[in-house]
């Protein structure tokens, strides 16, 4: 092996000062998911682990790193909306990480506001531009190769409604770069944005 290449297996540690796969998978969008609970206490908490997975229906899903409020909502209701973070949002998207009772909701801790959705009973926030309203598909706790269960659950739903802020859609296309979205990157405390400096286009082959 190479002495160029820092070479580990993660059941045995990755002998550097923080863990590389997060940073290596990334920057990663940030599933900033709001609940509410049976007993109608909003939750909003951002995921790290999120993206989207399928056109038709349009599919979301985030990873819950242990059994929190917002899996333990969505088990319940079935509902959840996913909210676009954004630089002005990042401040208080990182507000809403505090770990706080069950009974405590972070829009009030982040100073957000909640709005009603059109099909689902979980609420938006006012203040992203752009939100998905999401149905439960399924809910998939994670394994290791030999078949033991890992305390991480895979929370799919298919996308049932989107709110777009207009100002972000210039000739029908959105603008992605003028959003100004936030991204997980490595470490401990990085994000990354993304801006028009950033774009080049490619044309699929054929």
């Amino acid at each position: 092996m190479s002495d160029t290449f820092h070479f580990y297996e993660p059941r045995h540690g990755h002998g550097l000062a923080h863990d590389p796969f997060n940073a290596i998978v990334g920057p990663r969008p940030i599933g900033w998911m709001s609940t509410r609970s049976t007993a109608g206490v909003t939750n909003l908490a951002p995921y790290s682990f999120f993206n989207a997975f399928n056109y038709t229906p349009p599919i979301i899903g985030f990873a819950s790193v242990g059994y929190k409020d917002s899996l333990c909502n969505i088990e319940d209701t079935g509902e959840f909306v996913w909210n676009l973070v954004t630089r002005q949002l990042a401040e208080a998207m990182n507000q809403t990480s505090a770990n706080v009772p069950s009974e405590t909701s972070e829009f009030e801790l982040a100073q957000l506001t909640p709005v009603a959705s059109r099909l689902v009973g979980a609420p938006r926030v006012q203040e992203s531009p752009v939100s998905f309203e999401c149905r439960r598909t399924q809910i998939i706790q994670l394994q290791t190769a030999t078949g033991e269960a890992v305390p991480t659950w895979l929370v799919l739903g298919e996308v049932v409604a989107v709110h777009i802020d207009r100002r972000l859609l210039k000739d029908g296309i959105y603008d992605t770069a003028a959003a100004e979205h936030v991204l997980r990157g490595g470490g401990a405390a990085d994000y990354f944005t993304i801006g028009a400096e950033q774009l080049f286009r490619m044309v699929r082959p054929g």
